[in-house]
């Protein structure tokens, strides 16, 4: 038996050191080839780190949260043969065994007051055997959902890969429970449990990237009101015409042509502002970051060159980039290189956000609900489909009357759509 050490690889664009986010194996696991031993994050993306060899798991080189460089060493398998470590290095391999991991997460569980049951025994399902210190894998909107439920996640049989568990291992969970408790009792259950999250991989990133644009950037935010009745009755007559063959529009595409007609008047907005060159590039091609959100959180994967493509081929390309990136398969030139970003709150509801700017852009747009209003037209009070449109610039470089002209612009564009394909 030999050991195969695998180091952290070159994830290429000049990265030197990554952040280990999540172990999908642990000691004493058998692995095959091609399975995914841990994902790893770069300033731009997560990664998924294969395993180039079948074998056993017999040390983890870092633990999720940890910045590793390039090249240091990620896991050691045993596998049959020689493997790649020569006698000299195995000193380095025993003292990753032997050194203890640190815990970078705990949830303590206080025992409830005696009057009061714990939330969790409503659900008494199949439970797992693990230790009590043991962190299963979970995403953490499956954690929330667990804390919301009151379920501890050590005693649920994970099915994903890995063992991960997943929402459907919950409702499985609850299900086989349910008849052991009142529904009724845990809902006014007195609960003192806590669980401390540490902010790793992509919540770090998207942590330190709103932050610094919040204190690099001189956000200020312009809200204008749009009438939208005749643009949604134009997407309406569109998708009963052609939805069934070149797919359903949704209010998205016409903004992105908006946008793209609007800054041929407002180059200064489809801009990128390099504040330590202290230089600005204005681009001609218009790439569109469409803000969506993840399991894993807020991810803005781009629509490259929406100058040159059509309603339904933006509408297409937004599908296919917000499924990638929801499921975590957005390749990392997909999440780099936007010029202006449109963010969309409107299914959510509220009539007004401030978004924060996507460095280096110097413009983000975000879309509100759309709502039905008295409104007066030429004197009659008619029932009009109104939405507001919350956008912030960089007043660094965007003055307030340009942003007020780029945005009065757009509703125009809006408010009469036949002038979104006019030439």
């Amino acid at each position: 038996m030999g050991t195969h050490v695998i180091k952290m690889p070159d994830i290429g664009e000049g990265i030197a050191e990554v952040e280990l986010s999540v172990w999908h194996v642990k000691v004493g696991d058998m692995v095959v080839e091609d399975q995914v031993l841990a994902d790893v994050m770069t300033d731009k993306a997560m990664v998924d780190i294969p395993s180039p060899v079948h074998g056993k798991v017999i040390a983890l080189g870092g633990v999720p949260g940890e910045v590793m460089a390039v090249g240091s060493i990620l896991i050691s398998i045993e596998v049959e043969g020689a493997g790649n470590v020569k006698e000299s290095a195995q000193p380095v391999v025993a003292a990753m065994q032997e050194a203890p991991a640190p815990k970078v997460e705990t949830v303590v569980e206080s025992k409830p007051a005696p009057a009061a049951a714990p939330r969790a025994a409503v659900c008494q399902g199949p439970m797992v055997a693990r230790e009590a210190d043991e962190r299963p894998l979970a995403s953490p909107a499956v954690r929330k959902h667990a804390l919301d439920l009151g379920i501890q996640l050590r005693l649920v049989r994970g099915t994903g890969p890995a063992g991960r568990v997943l929402h459907e291992d919950l409702d499985a969970y609850l299900a086989q429970g349910q008849s052991n408790a009142s529904t009724a009792t845990a809902a006014y259950a007195q609960r003192n449990d806590e669980e401390q999250i540490p902010v790793i991989g992509m919540r770090r990133k998207i942590a330190q990237r709103m932050q610094d644009a919040t204190q690099r950037a001189a956000h200020f935010s312009y809200v204008e009101e749009i009438d939208v009745t005749a643009v949604e009755e134009l997407r309406a007559h569109l998708n009963e015409k052609h939805g069934a063959t070149r797919g359903k529009l949704t209010l998205l595409p016409f903004l992105v042509r908006a946008l793209v007609v609007a800054l041929r008047d407002f180059p200064q907005i489809n801009a990128r502002y390099d504040d330590e060159a202290q230089v600005i590039t204005r681009l001609g091609a218009v790439h569109v970051g469409i803000a969506t959100q993840a399991d894993i959180g807020l991810m803005v994967p781009v629509v490259r060159h929406a100058e040159a493509r059509s309603l339904w081929d933006n509408a297409q390309e937004i599908s296919r980039l917000a499924t990638a990136a929801r499921t975590g398969k957005a390749a990392r030139d997909e999440l780099s290189g936007s010029s202006i970003t449109l963010t969309s709150l409107g299914a959510l509801g509220g009539i007004v956000s401030t978004p924060v700017l996507n460095l280096p852009e110097v413009a983000i747009v975000g879309v509100n609900k759309i709502v039905e209003r008295p409104m007066v037209v030429k004197g009659q009070i008619v029932i009009r489909k109104m939405m507001n449109l919350s956008s912030s610039f960089d007043h660094r470089v965007v003055d307030g009357m340009d942003a007020a002209q780029f945005i009065q612009a757009v509703r125009g564009l809006l408010e009469q759509p036949a002038t979104l394909f006019l030439e």
